[in-house]
């Protein structure tokens, strides 16, 4: 395993040799530069030495750096640098960043990193509940399960609930299933389009579970509440059917004041 060098330069362009690390920041013309250097990692074998260097890489001020780092940790897994891994996940300003970040994680044994993720979950940093959650449903470990809390599904900060409700069907139990239907049904009508498609992907994924729950909602006073409910169980009957279609839909059958005008 390899992982690329910082090779930070100050503003005339010149090596600063004391600048080692980086604040994690935007991405900026350096990330277009040439290979970066790279040294060789011990892995599992490895030396703090190599500790320190891919901590740095994680840390640098370029994404193309942090991205090779994250992805050289995943090629060839360390557990001494879980840790690292987690913290990067909480604070990583870069979407394909974190996605290594993830994807590091899961090449690691579940009992290494689970301890670290679940630990996550009461972060007050938002970005730290939801990447945890974005990769315990990753991982798939349904020890993961009961950390999955009522509070984390109905989290205030979107990406989080987001993250949550994907994680929750990813490890709820068969038996389960009709109980976080329910919940997940009493959030029906929140939020924008992208969150309520999100909602309506994860109550589809429950299968007929969920179709008690939905089913109570079309009867809901709230009309956003009676329409999310019905684009929702037109997805279950036809997944190929856009989201979009099935809102539309259900918003002109409400509009006529039931059901059973949807033809």
């Amino acid at each position: 395993m390899t992982f690329p060098t910082p090779d930070t330069k100050n503003a005339e362009g010149t090596r600063n040799p004391e600048d080692t690390t980086g604040a994690g920041g935007a991405t900026g013309p350096a990330d277009r530069a040439g290979p970066a250097h790279a040294r060789p990692a011990g892995g599992a074998g490895g030396t703090d030495a190599d500790t320190a260097r891919a901590g740095r890489g994680l840390r640098d001020d370029r994404a193309t750096v942090r991205l090779r780092t994250a992805m050289a940790i995943g090629t060839s897994p360390d557990e001494r640098l879980v840790g690292l891994l987690v913290e990067r996940c909480a604070v990583e300003p870069d979407f394909s960043v974190r996605e290594a970040l993830t994807w590091a994680l899961t090449r690691h044994s579940p009992d290494t990193v689970l301890p670290g993720l679940l630990g996550e979950l009461g972060s007050d940093r938002a970005q730290a509940r939801s990447q945890a959650l974005h990769t315990l449903s990753k991982i798939g470990d349904r020890r993961a399960w009961p950390s999955v809390t009522r509070a984390l599904l109905c989290d205030a900060d979107d990406d989080v609930a987001r993250s949550a409700w994907r994680a929750a069907v990813v490890l709820v139990p068969e038996d389960e299933k009709p109980e976080l239907a329910a919940v997940l049904a009493t959030l029906l009508g929140r939020g924008p389009h992208e969150t309520r498609l999100s909602l309506s992907r994860a109550l589809t994924g429950l299968g007929e579970a969920v179709l008690p729950a939905l089913r109570a909602a079309m009867m809901d006073p709230c009309p956003q509440v009676r329409e999310h409910a019905m684009a929702t169980e037109h997805l279950l009957r036809d997944p190929d059917a856009g989201f979009g279609f099935a809102i539309e839909e259900a918003k002109r059958v409400v509009a006529l004041g039931g059901r059973d005008r949807e033809r």
